[in-house]
Parts: structure tokens; C-alpha cells; sequence
């Protein structure tokens, strides 16, 4: 009888030691992920793109890889770009491009551009003014261009050319639900080793893009205006994206120069993969 007992006192004692330790494990709070800022989607032109999103997120990463095509008078040009962009902070977006150039004559032109590696190009953007209320977001930013020789004179030429320096502004604006502009702008500082002056060039972006309803696609129209050597030049590229899958899209744009130019028709894809 007292071997029952204590059985019966021993199990009742487990027993509330039991619950009591399931009870306070119930009660000890759960992390909530921290809450994410603000942020207004906008759609990014794809001939000229952003650093980043606009008011990018910590940790967004993104691949790119891209081709164009021009015809001018006297020569073709195909050029192929990569890019990694990446947010380390929220709202600022780092990019790292590299831009390779190939030239075939068409005509009897003496001198065309010469093969080469183009650019590296190193990028910042911070969005500094994020409004959900007026669904707009400005942005600033700066691209560090370094030019390389062309691959044939490398031998009697400094490996660098030049370096271009180019601080931008961004200002873009959702209209409702699927209506978006963007204007991209700021000068080109443009020095070339060889001499002992800087050149000032502008550039003057504009787009006008419709998302369609229920869908990661859109269309629209792109307006790179510069003013090089004093001269306005302006080329219009309707443009389109095809959203694949949750992380990969495929964008397609085709140019038409408004201004007078030696440049003719030209067109342009983009491959585009979110990490």
C-alpha cells in the first residue's frame, strides 16, 4: 500500500512539473522577423537602368546580362555588358558593369572603332525620399566609367584611356495602379589621358511605362536624350519585358534616332535574373 502510494505521488509530481515547464515554454515570445521599410515599385527602363530598385531592401541581389546592336553608315557594332547589382543597406544599391565592344565594317570608312574591353563601370544610388502616400521616390547617385584601349593597341598604349565621371539624379512617380515615369539626368565628365581638359556632356532620360493588369510584364517607351559637344541627340526605344518566372525576365528594346545621327536602327535585349 505505501510502495502504491508514493507511485501515485511520485506520478502526480511528474506530471505537474511537466505541465509547468510546457506552460512557461508557451509563454516565452516568439521574434517577429523585423518589419520591412517602405518601399513604391516603380518599373526600371531597361536600356538605361538603375544602380537598383528604388528604395532597394538590404539584401536584393541581381544578375544581368545584355547585348546590343547598331548600324551606322559605315560599321556594325555588337556589344555585350554583365552586371551584379546588389543592396548592402536598405535604400542603397551598388553595381559593378563591365562592357565589351565588337566592330565589323560595312563600307570602305578608312577608320572604324577598334575591338575592345569598353567600360567598368562602378556605381552607387541611394533613394533618399520614399512617399507610398504620393507613390514617388527620388534618388541620387554616382557611376565611376573606366575606359580601357582597344585590344590591338595595347601594346604601345596605356591599358586606360580615360575615366568619365557621372553623378545622376532620379525622380519617378507611380500614376495609379499601372502608369509609371522616371526622368534619370546629370552631367558627364569626360577626360581622356592624352589631353589636359575635360569635356561636359549631358544626359536627359525620360520613360513612360504600362504594367499590364494581374501580370509581371510591361510596355513603354524610353526617350535617351544627350547633349554632346553642344549638340542635342535624342534616340526613342520602345521596349517590353517578359516576366518568365518569379526571378527571371527578359526585356527587348529596338531604338529609332529622332535627331540627325550616324547612328541608324538598333536593338537591344536584356536577360535579367533576381538572386
Amino acid at each position: 500500500m505505501e510502495n502504491r502510494v508514493k507511485v501515485s505521488g511520485n506520478l502526480i509530481l511528474f506530471v505537474l512539473l511537466f505541465c509547468g515547464t510546457v506552460t512557461s515554454a508557451q509563454e516565452i515570445p516568439i521574434a517577429s522577423p523585423p518589419a520591412k521599410i517602405p518601399k513604391v515599385h516603380h518599373i526600371e527602363p531597361l536600356y538605361i537602368d538603375l544602380v537598383r530598385d528604388l528604395g532597394a531592401r538590404k539584401g536584393e541581389k541581381e544578375i544581368n546580362l545584355a547585348g546590343d546592336f547598331k548600324n551606322t553608315a559605315d560599321y556594325s557594332e555588337y556589344a555585350v555588358l554583365a552586371e551584379y547589382e546588389f543592396a548592402p543597406i536598405d535604400r542603397l544599391g551598388l553595381e559593378i558593369e563591365t562592357d565589351f565592344a565588337f566592330f565589323k565594317k560595312i563600307s570602305n570608312a578608312q577608320d572604324i572603332p577598334k575591338n575592345r574591353f569598353d567600360n567598368l563601370r562602378l556605381s552607387a544610388q541611394y533613394s533618399f525620399y520614399v512617399s507610398t502616400k504620393y507613390n514617388t521616390t527620388l534618388a541620387v547617385g554616382y557611376t565611376q566609367v573606366i575606359g580601357f584601349t582597344a585590344f590591338e593597341d595595347l601594346d604601345d598604349k596605356p591599358l586606360i584611356k580615360g575615366l568619365e565621371y557621372c553623378p545622376f539624379f532620379i525622380a519617378a512617380k507611380r500614376w495609379g495602379a499601372n502608369f509609371h515615369t522616371l526622368i534619370f539626368a546629370g552631367p558627364i565628365f569626360k577626360h581622356r589621358f592624352n589631353t589636359d581638359y575635360t569635356n561636359v556632356d549631358w544626359q536627359i532620360n525620360t520613360s513612360v511605362d504600362y504594367a499590364i493588369p494581374n501580370s509581371s510584364h510591361f510596355v513603354g517607351i524610353e526617350f535617351n536624350k544627350e547633349i554632346v559637344d553642344g549638340k542635342f541627340e535624342m534616340i526613342m526605344r520602345p521596349q517590353g519585358k517578359i516576366q518568365i518566372n518569379k526571378a527571371l525576365a527578359i526585356g527587348l528594346v529596338a531604338g529609332f534616332p529622332i535627331t540627325k545621327s550616324k547612328e541608324k536602327f538598333s536593338s537591344f535585349f536584356r536577360v535579367i535574373y533576381e538572386l
